[in-house]
């Protein structure tokens, strides 16, 4: 079964996201949970339940109308996250909730929905091509100080 979450306190939210994102503390996801739930036009988050209203997977959604990366036209839906239990992978459960965030995007009036994943994440690349994703570049970010430290 999958709903929409708009408990911005929901710990089984909470706890996929801290799965999916291991390096954001407690406090931050809260914060960016509380941020999504306030503006329900532009975010929306989707939970994946077992037998016994177990959360095993979780799809996070943006519309974005600034520039995306290889779309054509605005606003564009955005995949944001994307996370299944390991314990229930290769079940469908990512196609079912990345079907949720398509219907809920062409609610949205999206035409596009988008993606990105780290270049080292060859599993999730092939996750996004076998649901139907289609790679359009690749990028490689980088940053520079421009105050030294101290000054």
């Amino acid at each position: 079964m999958i709903e929409a979450c708009n408990n911005p306190e929901s710990e089984q939210w909470l706890e996929l996201r801290t799965a999916l994102w291991p390096q954001s503390g407690r406090e931050e996801h809260l914060a960016e949970m509380a941020e999504f739930v306030a503006e329900p036009g532009k975010y929306v988050q989707f939970i994946f339940y077992a037998a016994g209203q177990k959360a095993i997977g979780l799809a996070e959604a943006s519309i974005r109308s600034d520039h995306v990366n290889g779309t054509e036209s605005s606003p564009v839906a955005f995949l944001e996250g994307l996370y299944v239990s390991p314990k229930y992978r290769r079940q469908g459960i990512a196609a079912a909730l990345v079907n949720e965030v398509k219907s809920w995007a062409l609610r949205n009036s999206c035409n596009e929905l988008a993606s990105d994943v780290s270049l080292d994440n060859t599993v999730s690349q092939s996750l996004h091509l076998a649901m139907g994703f289609k790679e359009t570049e690749r990028v490689v970010y980088y940053k520079m100080g421009l105050v030294e430290n101290g000054a």
